[in-house]
């Protein structure tokens, strides 16, 4: 095993003394070809092309002597530190680290990242990582090759973002682009590169700016879930339209969350969106959503509950199951009406989980049905509930449906 390996950070400026005397001692230095090109990097020391981390960590484990790895950045944030301390490899590494990638974007861009979400997007997790943009309203994304700005627009397809693009920071080559999402796939980017997604909108504040990511939006004082409908629309001064019924039970839209578990990186679609209460509430979990109504004022309202609540969600206008064709693969979905004709189009889908409801048992049965012969494991429930009136504890209003979930088969216990 080595004797001594140390990590050190490169964001372009002079290396520290830190770093300049690792480098002088070490009979191994790893890193891009780049780092390698360093003067400090003595001639005598033994040099790996730094491609598979593992691989170079399995090589310094065996060298005798001293290693040192050269990486871009804080290479303990998102970077080789984790790789090299993993148990596998035995390794202890001193670090010297250099401004991240991430706070030297934001610094070239001139905004505050505090209110940031950060993802790494490869090929593997890139639809995640989009989802995150859909989701959040300033978004730094950690490319790699072929999975980069392009990409990230394409699937992007029909959400308006702005794009800040800082490719080879550190470098002489250092580039800063703003560009829109649509137009962000016609254009040849340089690696590495970070990209700054940045929603409509106003920036998020916190009161006191306590905690980094998104902060949480009560409006109104209302804190919770499960709200009642109203609360998830705008208070214009004119009277609404009912949009109460079994399917707007607060009741049953927290068994629905519930059991779909939405989460950030997941993309939920919410059929039949309504006051737009389910759809908000699982943006306030993280998730990207995509609510889908054929109703222009479900869609007006789901957007105005959006806008009050602070979340970023896409509203599309159409009538399932015809326009969920063109609509990005879903993780989770609740569908909140259509039959048996929307339930196995959303199948076909392969989303993970599927809730839905119905008002009589023959209703229930026969989406169970059609779920089963999809190749998904479905239970049934039957909810009741009863508001009462407090000022006499009399019975108000009494809510029974029935509430069908569907996990898909080959992820069934």
């Amino acid at each position: 095993m080595a004797d001594r390996v140390t990590v050190i950070g490169w964001d372009g400026s002079p290396l520290t003394r830190a770093a300049t005397a690792a480098l002088s001692a070490a009979t191994l230095v790893a890193g891009a070809a780049h780092h390698l090109a360093l003067p400090e990097v003595p001639a005598r020391a033994e040099r790996i092309r730094l491609g598979s981390v593992d691989l170079a960590a399995r090589r310094i484990a065996g060298h005798r002597g001293s290693a040192v790895v050269l990486a871009d950045g804080d290479p303990g944030f998102f970077g080789v530190v984790r790789t090299l301390r993993a148990p596998e490899h035995g390794l202890e590494v001193e670090v010297v680290p250099a401004v991240s990638s991430v706070a030297t974007a934001f610094a070239r861009a001139g905004m505050p990242w505090e209110d940031a979400q950060t993802v790494v997007a490869h090929p593997r997790t890139l639809r995640r990582a989009v989802n995150v943009c859909r989701a959040h309203h300033k978004v730094a994304v950690l490319t790699s090759p072929g999975a980069g700005p392009a990409e990230l627009a394409l699937l992007l397809e029909g959400v308006h973002r702005t794009f800040v693009i800082c490719e080879e920071l550190g470098t002489a080559r250092e580039q800063v682009t703003v560009v829109t999402s649509d137009t962000a796939a016609d254009h040849v980017w340089r690696d590495p590169n970070v990209v700054i997604v940045v929603g409509q909108g106003p920036e998020q504040r916190a009161d006191a700016g306590w905690i980094a990511g998104r902060h949480p939006a009560y409006p109104r004082g209302l804190r919770g879930w499960a709200l009642p409908a109203d609360a998830y629309r705008e208070d214009t001064g004119r009277k609404l339209p009912d949009t109460t019924g079994e399917g707007e039970s607060p009741q049953l839209r927290a068994a629905q969350l519930a059991h779909l578990g939405p989460r950030t990186g997941d993309l939920v679609w919410d059929i039949g969106s309504g006051s737009g209460a389910l759809a908000v509430e699982a943006a306030r979990f993280g998730a990207a959503v995509l609510a889908v109504d054929s109703d222009p004022e479900a869609c007006a309202r789901t957007t105005a509950a959006a806008r009050t609540f602070g979340v970023q969600l896409q509203v599309v206008e159409g009538r399932a199951p015809h326009v969920l064709e063109r609509l990005p693969e879903p993780d989770v979905v609740r569908i909140g009406g259509g039959g048996v004709p929307v339930a196995t189009a959303v199948a076909d889908r392969r989303p993970e989980r599927i809730v839905t409801h119905a008002s009589t048992r023959d209703e229930a049965e026969a989406l169970g049905a059609a779920l089963g012969e999809n190749g998904y494991t479905v239970r049934c429930s039957l909810l009741q509930s009863v508001e009462l009136d407090t000022s006499a504890w009399s019975e108000r209003e009494r809510t029974v449906v029935f509430l069908l979930s569907a996990l898909r088969s080959d992820l069934a216990p």
